[in-house]
């Protein structure tokens, strides 16, 4: 009797001892975050996202009907005390996959892409280098159903990002599919670099003119560009990774805009606008998107039954997942607030 008494006190602690140790690592933020009462305000809840640990935040709201809104938190630059500008550049990472998207769209309305050509039809030399590169299809890379590995998901690639990101696509090859083609469905960067360079292949220039060209100007988009050393420094945001005091504003991640670029782009797409006739039917991806690179994190997101656009950067990062969430979590907050006034 007394060996039982003391077996259930010995679980009991060990319980208590697991259950305190568990509650130690919850993130108690992003609780916080979520079960706070909804302001009233947009900029409430921005103002309450920076009191959460963000350095900056840029917030575009476009309800139909009304002129185009922005909010702003915190720093532009952290270092220099200068505060968050609604008209900054900012790295808006894979939020450029649908601009390619909708480029690959307009080109194969042009006949000079198909959806169903197989990788190897463009690149005969990654056969045997990227597993079933024969039956991949250009539609599957587009929809992140090919199943070739994510080359930033390599370590190694990690060891000298942008030295290595002029060699990504070696961090991709002779390795295992993740999954046969179109049998699953894997967020993989690679999918993106090799349907690029399709694009220059057959273009015979580089694709960001035609993205120029179709996309840019048809919609007056003036404050978008493809590359760091295309803009001034000065009307860059900061962007800053958890722990480390460097700002890694000057590091090249390809495409920068405005919020309110990204706004006009997101609207576009979702209304159909940026679509000549037949190419809104052949569009393969998504209507919207994010972007997380060293420093920056980007949602963009449409939502038709208040008919908004919302666009939200964030220059405060880690790769833990932890800020991503608690960003997520703001827009969701602010989504809910236009709601809740219409």
């Amino acid at each position: 009797m007394l060996k039982n008494k003391k077996a259930k006190w010995i679980v009991r602690i060990l319980l208590f001892v697991g259950t305190a140790i568990s509650l130690y690592f919850v993130p108690w933020i992003l609780v916080k975050a979520w079960i706070l009462p909804l302001p009233d305000t947009i900029q409430e809840q921005v103002d309450e996202a920076i009191g959460h640990g963000f350095d900056g935040i840029i917030v575009y709201v476009d309800e139909a009907g009304k002129p185009p809104a922005f909010y702003t938190g915190g720093w532009k630059d952290r270092q220099n005390k200068i505060p968050a500008d609604p008209n900054s550049l900012f790295k808006i990472a894979s939020i450029s996959k649908l601009y390619t998207a909708i480029a690959i769209t307009k080109m194969v309305k042009e006949k000079r892409l198909s959806l169903d050509e197989t990788l190897t039809k463009y690149f005969p030399e990654l056969k045997g280098r990227i597993e079933n590169a024969e039956e991949i299809t250009l539609k599957m890379m587009i929809q992140h159903r090919s199943g070739i590995p994510n080359y930033t998901d390599n370590p190694e690639y990690w060891l000298d990002e942008q030295g290595n990101g002029q060699n990504a696509l070696e961090f991709a090859l002779d390795l295992p599919a993740s999954f046969k083609p179109d049998k699953g469905y894997e967020y993989s960067n690679t999918n993106y670099l090799l349907v690029r360079r399709i694009m220059d292949n057959v273009l015979g220039y580089n694709h960001n003119e035609y993205i120029k060209e179709n996309i840019l100007r048809p919609l007056e988009l003036k404050n978008t560009f493809f590359s760091i050393t295309e803009v001034n420094l000065d009307d860059v945001m900061s962007g800053y990774y958890v722990g480390y005091d460097e700002d890694f504003k000057a590091r090249e991640y390809g495409m920068l805009a405005t919020a309110e670029d990204v706004g006009i782009f997101l609207r576009a797409l979702n209304d159909g606008s940026v679509f000549t006739e037949g190419e809104q039917e052949i569009y393969p991806y998504e209507y919207t998107h994010g972007g997380l690179v060293v420093g920056y994190q980007s949602l963009t997101e449409y939502h038709k039954d208040i008919d908004a656009v919302v666009v939200q950067f964030i220059n405060t990062t880690d790769f833990e997942g932890y800020e991503w969430n608690l960003s997520e979590i703001t827009i969701n907050r602010i989504v809910k607030i236009i709601r809740k006034k219409n």
